[in-house]
């Protein structure tokens, strides 16, 4: 029999441990795992709440250059690390965000990695899992509920319909659902407006769940939730509506951690699933936390590429939970250079050094951007069966012309066996102690002043616009004590500008910021830029077309 080449037949053919044994190679008890069937299961609140005098581990990122049609890999490498890390003796977990349905069912696939390094039960992980998503849909669209009925029975705390921004989600791509006009068929159907829907991931409560502590911390910044305002301009909040209570309720299972395993048995917490280009793109504070306490080396990703991922994990999700990364893995692809450098994806397969050093802009600039954040930073170069040995050297140069090293890494052939150098190399630096974490504003400065500091520092623009409107409405959000909040950069993966279309290292773009909202519970500002939708749509022709069961019952076509 030949060896399967695509993920779900590698999948499938993994020698899956009992969740429990995976649990005790962390010293997990089997008393704190809730099992979910076989090869998945949620710590208990209990257990976690014991760690909190613990030690903690290293952490490292992983992120990536922009990405491209070519493919990049970056889960791929965070798995394969892991796995790299544990081959060399060290104890090492994986901390991944959960995957969406809508990219799932859209155009990017699945997200549990590939090839040999991926984490299982793959088509699980990549469809309902352990039902997190739902909950926070519920969560959210019982919040939404609550004020369309408070508004039925007389809005008694002076609701303006025309200024409830709570819209309602859902975790799929559906364009159709982006604008709507609700609540017609008369009076019994509720004050009809206008409304939309937003993907899950995009969600702030998805956001809240990943920032969140504890259950207590949940439900506090449930409440602080802006569902609308007042004629007035004064905001009115969940707790308002005294629904924070009941949407905690429902998502106290979906705070817990999940814990599976990678195909080679190691273990991986994958839990939450924020979007990186309108969310902040890291798995959960919970999971990092708890893994930080029970092994020696965590491994995780952010989404996207570094200018949207990396700097959101430092300026958010570190400055909020207290995190102190201890190096960063940039990943790059020879194809997705030459792409930088301005090779149309058909004519990847032929050698192209010098689109290589062209495109290679794109990664020395995503290294100088890491490393202002004080943490040291190493290159993975994901193999792939095209790349030629000049292509190789011409990545390996640019990157030490950046001075930082690049490692060749066969992960997905190979699993653990072909990312050994990058995992030496990995840990000795994280061991080093060289990093000097710090995020790249201060809590002090402006709103205005830190979406500049993002743009100019890390997208390298010339400039910010925005409309009066925008500039009003951050004024007001530091009038009324939220100008400490840091600010969360909505807008395209594809380039460092707002612009798709332009791939290497632009540096004369303005960034305009058409659209600002308080997200008061998950702790951030979110500034909308450029064409940045919050609900996607499907592809002309989407993955769904291809995933069915086979006559065995099995999930065919999720990749």
């Amino acid at each position: 029999m030949s060896e399967p080449t695509s993920d779900i037949a590698i999948a499938r053919r993994a020698s899956k441990r009992p969740i429990t044994e995976i649990a005790a190679r962390l010293a997990i008890p089997a008393e704190a795992v809730i099992p979910y069937g076989r090869d998945k299961a949620k710590i208990d609140v209990g257990f976690l709440r014991g760690l909190a005098d613990r030690p903690s581990g290293r952490l490292i990122l992983v992120t990536a250059i922009n990405p491209t049609p070519a493919g990049e890999g970056k889960t791929t490498t965070t798995v394969g690390l892991g796995d790299g890390l544990n081959a060399i003796g060290k104890r090492a977990a994986i901390c991944l965000r959960e995957p969406s349905l809508g990219p799932c069912f859209g155009q990017k696939g699945g997200a549990a990695g590939g090839g040999h390094a991926q984490v299982v039960p793959m088509e699980d992980i990549n469809l309902h899992f352990t039902g997190d998503f739902h909950a926070i849909t519920t969560a959210h669209n019982l919040l939404a509920a609550m004020i369309d009925n408070h508004l039925h029975w007389g809005n008694a705390l002076g609701l303006d319909p025309r200024r409830i921004v709570w819209r309602r989600v859902v975790d799929m791509n559906d364009r159709a659902l982006r604008d709507i006009v609700q609540s017609l068929g008369g009076p019994a159907n509720g004050l009809p407006r206008e409304s939309g829907f937003d993907i899950t991931v995009a969600s702030e409560i998805m956001a809240i769940v990943c920032l969140a502590a504890d259950l207590e911390d949940l439900e506090a910044r449930l409440g602080r939730i802006v569902v609308g305002y007042r004629p007035d301009k004064s905001r009115v909040y969940a707790r308002d509506l005294k629904a924070d209570g009941a949407m905690a309720v429902l998502l106290k299972d979906a705070m817990l951690p999940n814990l599976v395993q990678t195909l080679e048995n190691n273990p991986a917490f994958v839990h939450g699933g924020p979007f990186a280009n309108i969310a902040h793109g890291c798995n959960s504070v919970v999971a990092t936390r708890a893994a930080l306490r029970l092994a020696d080396y965590v491994v995780t990703e952010a989404g996207f590429g570094a200018d949207l991922g990396a700097e959101k994990f430092f300026d958010i999700k570190c400055r909020q939970a207290g995190l102190t990364p201890d190096a960063t893995v940039i990943v790059a692809t020879v194809r997705a250079l030459k792409m930088n450098g301005g090779v149309a994806k058909a004519d990847l397969g032929r050698e192209d050094v010098a689109a290589v050093a062209r495109g290679a802009v794109n990664l020395q600039r995503h290294i100088g951007n890491c490393q202002s954040f004080g943490v040291p930073v190493i290159v993975a170069i994901n193999h792939f069966g095209t790349d030629t040995d000049a292509e190789i050297a011409a990545v390996r140069a640019a990157a030490e012309e950046a001075g930082v090293e690049a490692v060749l890494c066969r992960h997905w052939a190979q699993g653990s066996a072909g990312i050994l150098e990058l995992a030496e190399k990995v840990a000795a630096l994280a061991d080093g102690g060289t990093a000097r974490f710090k995020p790249i504003y201060a809590d002090e400065t402006s709103l205005l002043g830190k979406i500049e500091t993002v743009v100019k520092d890390i997208y390298h623009g010339v400039a910010v616009t925005a409309e009066p409107a925008v500039l009003r409405e951050l004024e007001s959000f530091e009038r009324d004590g939220y100008g400490h909040l840091p600010v969360c950069m909505a807008k395209t993966q594809y380039s460092f500008s707002t612009d798709p279309g332009r791939l290497g290292a632009p540096s004369d773009h303005v960034v305009h910021v058409r659209q600002v909202r308080l997200a008061a519970g998950a702790g951030y500002v979110v500034a909308i830029c450029g064409d940045i939708l919050t609900m996607p749509g499907l592809p002309r022709h989407p993955a769904a077309e291809a995933i069915r069961l086979n006559e065995e019952g099995l999930v065919e076509g999720l990749f």
